[in-house]
């Protein structure tokens, strides 16, 4: 089970999504079932399957997004923060070949659809965690031990 945490703005996309689902896709898709299904033979109407197949997937994650608010826990960011990785860090690293990365760590329910992002979960954050600029950490994952130099930590989007 995922660490049950999510940033503030984590929190808005996910509330964001489930009011656009249900107030506004989901009217849609009903309208459009309504109307096939008057059209007779539901067994061979595509317009009919395919909605009501869609508008199952958006009954599913509305469920989804809405248990999820309940259980995940918003973690604001605190000024002693300030300095060391932890819980919505925007970070820059760099390994010994100079390849670098940026990312932000955040909950599993955040880094869908995001390229800029690792969960909490992630061996890389875990090892991450408490550290700072200038520090050496070592990530051991499934292939290999490898290791990274802190170069930049943030907690503010505009600036990492």
């Amino acid at each position: 089970m995922p660490t049950p945490l999510i940033t503030p703005q984590g929190y808005q996309t996910l509330k964001s999504e489930l009011d656009y689902l249900w107030r506004e896709e989901r009217p849609e898709i009903t309208k459009k079932v309504t109307w096939a299904a008057s059209l007779g033979d539901r067994s061979e109407n595509a317009d009919y399957q395919y909605n009501k197949r869609r508008l199952r997937e958006i009954d599913r994650r509305v469920r989804y997004i809405r248990k999820a608010l309940e259980r995940l826990k918003v973690v604001e960011f605190h000024p002693s923060q300030q300095g060391k990785v932890f819980f919505g860090a925007y970070v820059d690293i760099e390994n010994e070949e100079g390849d670098t990365k940026h990312f932000q760590i955040v909950g599993y329910d955040e880094i869908f659809k995001r390229k800029d992002a690792i969960s909490i979960d992630s061996p890389m954050a875990r090892a991450l965690l408490k550290k700072q600029v200038g520090d050496e950490v070592e990530v051991k994952t499934e292939a290999g031990v490898f290791l990274w130099f802190i170069n930049k930590i943030s907690y503010d989007a505009e600036k990492s």
